[in-house]
């Protein structure tokens, strides 16, 4: 006779387990997940979740495979188990940027220096609305146009050093290197606002220290992936010996910190000194210390963030509100001159491609008044004069060429983070044409595809400038809504308005007196490799200036 058997425990649990793991690993993702309404930019993400799009950024593709989602599935994508990509104006950066969704964590994983937050990396709203305003008003245009400072730092910085540089490269007939100087340029205006031009750096002249600090600021980068996708696999494999890391680079943090430590430094001693004369006082720098330390007096916790992260750097608990302060420094010197010298480099390529195009900007130029003239009569800096800031912004083709690098060539294209508000409203949050998208998940826009939108700019791959001047007015303001090369909203880039100031002034200068062409070969690997920040595939752009007629 045969004897009915009651199932062990074991076999119960086992069963238990194999259900729950169907409902989880199938049955959710499939068929209940909020986001299964939302088109997967590849058929493992269901299932798979962030493994697909890990592996791409892992690969440095991310631009591109987001922006062939959006082709193939529209305005909304979903790139991970819990991540979206937005393509789209309305419903879009408006509602994730223009309502102030908070940062991800991402930021601060990869940015953070002295083992805390800079402003731009702050997770936030609050905090970081603190910290802005300290500085809001030195980086206002209005400032900056009418800037005694900014005015004696631009007549030192081109008189003395890149005016007598370019014309030597130019009578030589000298290939050089337009990429590398551009970085110089640009991280000298940068130094210089910041701390004030004696304290600032000297990379136009001294090639040795450019070289050795943005080796060590450009070598970290192919490693940022771990700190802000993967943020704990690098302290696991410290512990267990593993350097994921090549030693050299993994130092670079704390050589540029120390670097920048000792700028901070010798613009304190200038803060003490009397009677500065323009050009000589650390603007941005005191500016920041000041406003930082009086918000603190009141309040303590003014301008920090609440989130407990793994940063990539180690902080030294000793004076926290210092290392905000150099973290804050570090950060501004560091996207400011790289996002600057990204732009100008593709703006010398273009017009060297643009023969024409560079003779009718030149054109242009010289009607400015005064003329930006070189080599100049005048033997003293002071005597060297430069046009108005808003007469050099007020022309519309220079405007127009700037536009257009700026969104064929965005110096940052990349994704930018934010959180979805939790508790989502009833219904859930609306993103593109999509209801019910619920709090906590990971929102991202791009310039890379907001910019390659062939509706608003069409043939987007090709540079043409005409674009921003021949149109009609509604069709202007279209692309200006879409035009997203610093953000939008509260926290777009402070800087801004003095990048392109910046920028205006230097190609008014150097294109004003020379022309800048370049020879067989020289543009091999202009190609941008896919990044947060990008740059030559080469790293280099190869031009011949010559004297202009």
């Amino acid at each position: 006779m045969d004897v009915y058997k009651v199932p062990t425990l074991t076999t119960l649990t086992l069963s238990a387990v194999v259900l729950v793991a169907i409902y989880k690993l199938i049955l959710y993702p499939l068929f209940l997940h909020p986001l299964k309404h939302i088109p997967s930019a590849h058929w493992s993400i269901p299932l798979f979740g962030d493994l697909w799009i890990l592996y791409q950024r892992w690969q440095c593709r991310n631009n591109a495979i987001t922006y062939a989602a959006h082709l193939k599935h529209g305005e909304v994508v979903r790139l991970g188990y819990n991540e979206l990509s937005v393509n789209c104006v309305d419903n879009g950066i408006k509602t994730i940027y223009g309502q102030g969704w908070e940062k991800h964590p991402w930021y601060p994983q990869q940015f953070a220096s002295y083992g805390v937050s800079s402003m731009f990396v702050t997770l936030g709203h609050g905090p970081h609305s603190q910290k802005k305003r300290t500085l809001a008003n030195v980086y206002s245009k209005s400032y900056l146009q009418s800037s005694d400072q900014v005015a004696a730092n631009s007549r030192a910085l081109l008189a003395e050093r890149v005016l007598p540089a370019i014309q030597s490269f130019a009578d030589a007939g000298q290939v050089i290197d337009v990429h590398d100087l551009d970085n110089a340029m640009a991280m000298d205006f940068m130094s210089a606002y910041q701390f004030g031009i004696g304290n600032g750096t000297n990379f136009v002249q001294n090639t040795a220290e450019r070289r050795h600090i943005l080796h060590h600021y450009h070598g970290r980068r192919p490693y940022e992936f771990y700190s802000s996708e993967l943020p704990w696999i690098k302290p696991l494999c410290r512990a267990v010996g593993i350097h994921l890391i090549p030693r050299q680079f993994d130092a670079s943090n704390d050589i540029l910190e120390e670097w920048l430590r000792r700028m901070c430094n010798n613009a304190d001693r200038t803060m003490n000194q009397a009677a500065l004369t323009p050009g000589q006082e650390p603007i941005v720098y005191k500016q920041f210390k000041q406003g930082l330390h009086s918000i603190r007096n009141k309040n303590p916790h003014a301008g920090k963030a609440y989130d407990e992260l793994i940063l990539p750097t180690v902080s030294d608990t000793t004076n926290p509100t210092q290392l905000e302060v150099y973290s804050e420094m570090l950060d501004q010197l560091g996207a400011g001159h790289e996002t600057s010298a990204m732009a100008l480099t593709y703006l010398w390529y273009e017009m060297s491609n643009n023969p024409y195009l560079q003779t009718l900007l030149r054109k242009e130029i010289r009607t400015l008044s005064p003329r930006i003239v070189w080599p100049t009569t005048n033997d003293t800096t002071n005597a060297f004069d430069l046009p108005s800031p808003k007469d050099i912004d007020a022309l519309p083709l220079l405007n127009a060429v700037v536009l257009e690098v700026l969104r064929l060539h965005t110096p940052i294209p990349g994704i930018e983070p934010r959180v979805s508000p939790f508790p989502a409203p009833p219904g859930g949050h609306t993103l593109g044409s999509y209801t019910g998208i619920p709090g906590n998940v990971r929102v991202s826009s791009m310039p890379y595809t907001l910019h390659r939108n062939g509706a608003v700019f069409p043939d987007p791959e090709t540079f043409n400038p005409r674009r921003w001047l021949d149109s009609s007015p509604e069709k202007l303001k279209e692309m200006h809504r879409w035009f997203w090369a610093f953000g939008s909203g509260g926290r777009m880039c402070i800087g801004s308005h003095l990048a392109l100031q910046e920028i205006k002034l230097i190609v008014c200068t150097i294109l004003g007196n020379w022309e800048v062409s370049v020879p067989d070969g020289g543009d091999a690997g202009i190609e941008k490799i896919d990044a947060y920040t990008v740059r030559p595939v080469s790293n280099q752009l190869l031009v011949v200036f010559k004297a202009a007629k």
